[in-house]
């Protein structure tokens, strides 16, 4: 699977403003929403938090990875923000984050979400890419180094 089927310069933020959790997971779902491809935006943030109330979804190493499936969605959308400042979010390790990857997929479908969220995660075990990320200054540099293989 190609990360770049679902990322696009639009998709893709080295800026990310919101300073918690609540408000980088909105700023996230608004990208999203960007692309024209969410019929009820409510409906992909009741799906986003109830995911993050089961569990959180901040990860190690400073990564993040919202996400949530519902019918407001017909396949998988995706979008990846970077913060410039750390940012609470629960994670596995206590730190706060500052790479975000969220994903809304349709409820009937797993493959694809599943897929994604695997791709990302082998990519991002990388400390020199996860650095890089974090240095990026803008959506296409990010875009190449997801592109990488890891």
């Amino acid at each position: 699977m190609s990360l770049l089927k679902y990322l696009t310069i639009d998709t893709v933020t080295p800026d990310l403003k919101g300073t918690n959790k609540q408000e980088i997971i909105e700023e996230l779902l608004d990208i999203i929403c960007r692309t024209g491809k969410v019929k009820d935006r409510k409906a992909a943030l009741d799906a986003i938090l109830a995911r993050e109330n089961k569990m959180s979804t901040g990860m190690e190493n400073g990564i993040a990875i919202p996400h949530g499936k519902t019918d407001a969605v017909e396949e998988l959308l995706a979008c990846v923000g970077i913060s410039k400042h750390p940012v609470e979010f629960n994670s596995l390790d206590g730190k706060p984050c500052r790479i975000f990857i969220m994903t809304v997929s349709p409820s009937h479908r797993t493959g694809p979400h599943i897929q994604f969220l695997s791709e990302i995660s082998t990519l991002l075990r990388s400390e020199s890419k996860r650095n890089r990320l974090l240095e990026a200054k803008d959506a296409k540099t990010i875009l190449q180094i997801l592109a990488e293989r890891p």
